[in-house]
C-alpha cells in the first residue's frame, strides 16, 4: 500500500482521479485527495460547484476561510460581490460553474487559535492540482472561462502569467490539451482590498462585460 506521504511527496492529484463518472464522481473522489501536503490543514476539499453544463467557468485562487469551513468556494464577501458583479455585466450565475485552481486553503497563523491568514499557493501546489482543474473542464466543457486573479492564471497559462497586462482581453489558448477561449480579470477578493473600491469594482465589471460579449 502506498502511503499518503509518499502521494504528498510526488505532487500531483492524478493517483486520486476516478476512472470513470461526471462531477459527482469527481466530487466524491477530491473529497480524499492527498496529492500533496496542503489536505493536512485545510478542514476539507473544496470543490468547484454550479452548472454542469455552464457556458462560463470562473477559476479563482483557493479557498478561503469560509470556503474552507463550508466547503464550497466563493461563498464568502468576494463571492457575494462576484454574483452581483456577474449580474451588472450581463452574466446569469446561474448559468457559471465556479472552482479554484488549487482545493484546498493554504494558511498561516501568527499564533495558535488566532485567524488563518490566506497564504499563496505555490506552483508546485498549483501544479499538483492541476488534474482536478483538468477533469472539471472536460466535463463542463465551457464556451469561455474567466481567470480570476494571477494565481489562476498562472495555474492555467503558466508562471509569466501577469493578470494586469491581459486582463479584460480574450484570449485563446491550449489549456490541458483543450482549445480554450479565456478573459482574464481581478480576483473580487482584490475588489475588496482596494483603495478605491468602486473605481476597482466598475473595473471588474467591465472585463465581465467583455466576456459576456464574447458569449453572444
Amino acid at each position: 500500500m502506498v502511503s499518503s506521504r509518499a502521494h504528498e511527496d510526488a505532487y500531483t492529484a492524478e493517483p486520486f482521479l476516478p476512472d470513470r463518472g461526471g462531477l459527482p464522481a469527481l466530487r466524491r473522489a477530491a473529497a480524499g485527495c492527498r496529492g500533496c501536503p496542503l489536505h493536512r490543514d485545510a478542514t476539507q476539499t473544496v470543490f468547484g460547484t454550479g452548472n454542469a453544463h455552464a457556458s462560463v467557468m470562473l477559476v479563482g485562487e483557493q479557498p478561503g476561510d469560509q470556503e474552507d469551513r463550508q466547503g464550497k468556494p466563493f461563498v464568502g464577501p468576494a463571492g457575494k460581490l462576484l454574483d452581483r458583479a456577474l449580474a451588472e455585466a450581463g452574466i446569469d450565475p446561474d448559468d457559471t460553474y465556479v472552482t479554484n485552481a488549487v482545493k484546498h486553503f493554504k494558511f498561516t497563523r501568527a499564533e495558535p487559535r488566532k485567524r488563518r491568514i490566506h497564504k499563496a499557493p505555490t506552483l508546485r501546489e498549483m501544479t499538483a492540482c492541476g488534474p482536478w482543474l483538468a477533469a472539471e473542464l472536460a466535463v463542463v466543457e465551457p464556451e469561455l472561462i474567466v481567470v480570476l486573479g494571477a494565481t489562476a492564471g498562472k495555474a492555467l497559462l503558466g508562471s509569466s502569467f501577469r493578470v494586469t497586462r491581459v486582463r479584460g482581453t480574450v484570449l485563446e489558448e491550449e489549456i490541458h490539451g483543450r482549445p480554450e477561449r479565456l478573459v482574464p480579470t481581478v480576483h473580487p477578493s482584490s475588489v475588496l482590498r482596494s483603495d478605491d473600491r468602486q473605481a476597482a469594482y466598475r473595473g471588474l465589471v467591465a472585463d465581465l462585460e467583455v466576456a459576456a460579449r464574447t458569449l453572444v
